[in-house]
Order: C-alpha cells, then sequence, then structure tokens
C-alpha cells in the first residue's frame, strides 16, 4: 500500500528527516488548521444563530486560506510533470479518486438516514450518485485536485504566461454557476498554476525569509494589517483584489511555515502537516458530534470558546481515527490499496505529499 499523498523529492534546503522540506509541512499545517477551523466556526454559529470571536480569525484568513493550500500543492508539480501518462495519472488521479470515492461513502454512511429523513432513501441514493458530478461536502478538494493535475500536464507546452493570465482572469470573474467543479476550478487554479509555474520563486522567498528572519516578521506585520483591514472595509472580495490577496497570503504561509521551522517550534503543527489529507478526509465526524455534545449539554455559553474546542477536536479526533485505523488494521481508510494502482510502484529515496 502506498501512504495517503504524492510523493515529491524535495527541491529546495532545509529538507527535514526523510528528505521532507520542513517548512512546507508548517505550511499545510497551518493550512488544515485553517480549513477545519472555517467548517468548525461557520457550522457552530450556523447552529446558534450566533457570532463569537473565532469568527474574526474565519473571517482574516478566508482571503487565503485556499489559495495559499493550493499554491502549495503545485510547489512540486515540476518534478513529475513529464512522467509518462499512465505513471502520472496513477499517482495524480488515480490515488486521490480513489479517497474521493471511498471518503464520499463513509460520509453518506452517516448522513444518509438523516437525508432519508427530510426526503426519501430513493432521493438519497439519488444524491449520492450526485457526489460524483456535484463533489460532496468538504470533499471539494480532493475532487478538483486530479482535474488541475491533468489540466496542468495537458497545457505544459502551451505558453505559461497565457495559462497563467487566463487563470488570472477566471478568478477575477467570479464565476458563479451553480456547479462546485465549474466555480471553483475558476476561482482557484490560478493558485495552483502559480505554485506549478514560480516554485523556484516560492522556495527562495523561503530562503530569504530563513536568512532575514526580522525582515520577514515585519513584512508578515505588515500584510496582517493589510488584510485585515481590507476585510474588515469589506474590500477584500473585489475583483483583482482577492487574487492579489490570496497569492500575498500563500506568501505569508509559506514565510510563517519557514520561520517555524527554522525556529523549530510548534511541532505538532508540523505533524498537522505530514498528515494534512488524512485530517482532511476524517475531521468531519469528530467535529460534527463535538458541535452536537457541547450544544446539547449547555455547559458552555461563549460561542467562540464552543468553535475553538471543536476545531481542536476536528483536528485531534481525526488523527485519532488515523491511529485506530491503523491499530485495527483498517489501513484502507488511509492508504491506497494495492489493488488500486495502475502504475509499478517505486519507492523513492526522498518524498514529500504534494497534496
Amino acid at each position: 500500500m502506498t501512504k495517503i499523498g504524492t510523493g515529491l523529492a524535495p527541491t529546495g534546503p532545509a529538507a527535514g528527516t526523510g528528505g521532507r522540506v520542513d517548512w512546507v509541512d508548517y505550511a499545510k499545517g497551518i493550512c488544515i488548521v485553517m480549513v477545519v477551523m472555517m467548517h468548525s466556526v461557520l457550522g457552530v454559529e450556523k447552529a446558534t444563530g450566533q457570532t463569537g470571536f473565532m469568527h474574526l480569525l474565519v473571517a482574516f484568513a478566508k482571503p487565503f486560506r485556499m489559495p495559499d493550500f493550493f499554491l502549495i500543492s503545485g510547489l512540486f508539480l515540476p518534478l513529475v510533470i513529464d512522467r509518462d501518462w499512465r505513471t502520472y495519472l496513477d499517482r495524480k488521479v488515480v490515488h486521490f479518486a480513489y479517497f474521493y470515492v471511498l471518503w464520499v461513502t463513509v460520509q453518506f454512511g452517516f448522513k444518509a438516514p438523516a437525508f432519508a429523513a427530510e426526503s426519501s432513501w430513493t432521493q438519497t441514493g439519488l444524491l449520492y450518485l450526485e457526489s460524483f458530478i456535484e463533489p460532496f461536502g468538504t470533499l471539494w478538494f480532493i475532487y478538483l485536485l486530479p482535474i488541475f493535475f491533468v489540466v496542468i500536464k495537458l497545457t505544459r507546452n502551451v505558453s505559461p504566461l497565457l495559462i497563467w493570465s487566463v487563470a488570472a482572469l477566471l478568478e477575477t470573474l467570479w464565476i458563479g454557476t451553480g456547479w462546485t467543479a465549474i466555480d471553483e476550478f475558476c476561482a482557484r487554479f490560478v493558485y495552483i498554476y502559480s505554485g506549478y509555474l514560480f516554485a523556484s520563486h516560492v522556495f527562495a522567498l523561503s530562503n530569504c525569509a530563513r536568512a532575514y528572519p526580522i525582515r520577514a516578521l515585519a513584512a508578515l506585520a505588515l500584510w496582517a494589517l493589510i488584510d485585515g483591514g481590507l476585510v474588515a472595509l469589506g474590500f477584500s472580495e473585489l475583483p483583482l483584489l482577492s487574487l492579489m490577496l490570496g497569492l500575498a497570503g500563500a506568501c505569508a504561509i509559506v514565510t510563517m511555515g519557514t520561520l517555524l521551522a527554522h525556529a523549530r517550534r510548534l511541532d505538532a503543527l508540523r505533524f498537522c502537516g505530514e498528515h494534512s489529507i488524512v485530517i482532511y478526509l476524517a475531521f468531519f465526524l469528530p467535529m460534527a458530534a463535538t458541535r452536537t455534545l457541547l450544544l446539547k449539554a449547555g455547559l458552555i455559553e461563549d460561542i467562540g470558546a464552543i468553535s475553538l474546542i471543536v476545531t481542536i477536536a476536528g483536528v485531534a479526533g481525526a488523527l485519532l481515527i488515523w491511529r485506530l485505523a491503523l491499530a485495527v488494521h483498517a489501513n484502507f481508510l488511509f492508504e491506497r490499496p494495492d489493488a488500486f494502482w495502475i502504475a509499478p510502484k517505486k519507492q523513492p529515496t526522498a518524498l514529500q505529499a504534494a497534496e
């Protein structure tokens, strides 16, 4: 079996244990925690009709929460873009398709009774089938990744400037067809393509932050003021400005990850980054269970505190589910079985997941 994540060799300095690039794991850790935080906070606020202090953090992160995840996902693509199609599709399409199909089924297993109570079991079955056309819930990210990877390989001989310009234009148009795959493709492709196209520059930015940490901290402070100010003023979603904030925020996350790696702080965050897709797949269950338990118990009144606890439970609970799955040999939940490979397996000496 292969562990979750697409293995790619590191291309920059500061590789950590096992050949992994340390700051990339820290950056992905920041990304996945922000994603869980967003779903946790908005879920609590929707259930209660109130907002808490965590809402401010979610709003602050909105301009860059997904752009940074996609940009980081494109960083190692230049190393594998010229692989033969069979191997490329195995690592970049079949890999993520397996986990999408599996975890859509898992999520439906928990949600089907509620869906059936609202409509019927027939409608629930149709909704399940529809999830292979319209991405289901939180899983839209891994639904889109294979599409992005295929498009980038198909267009690798087309002018990069043309592709990037079209992608940037699509982002600024804020296309809303109602179909998640199309809308999110238009909104996010520019970021993963930027990670692919400007990978060497991103690693250079990391090297610069590592060499000049004080200047990097000053730049982060300035960025935070600008991002927070534009969000507060309601300007962050304006055309072109949203693209600029997305790219700037992604660079800020790269810088944060580098500084944390340089200082060797918050190893738990790095661990989360190493297992970001594990968390992404499984956090919905502990998050929803904790939210329901806390709201029914009524022991905590502060909405912000409830949201914070639910966020922590979502992250920690997902990792616990992963460990329990491995303990009872249910590895297929987080590892792709041999039967689902379409290309020969190869174990490189130095890998990093490009999730």
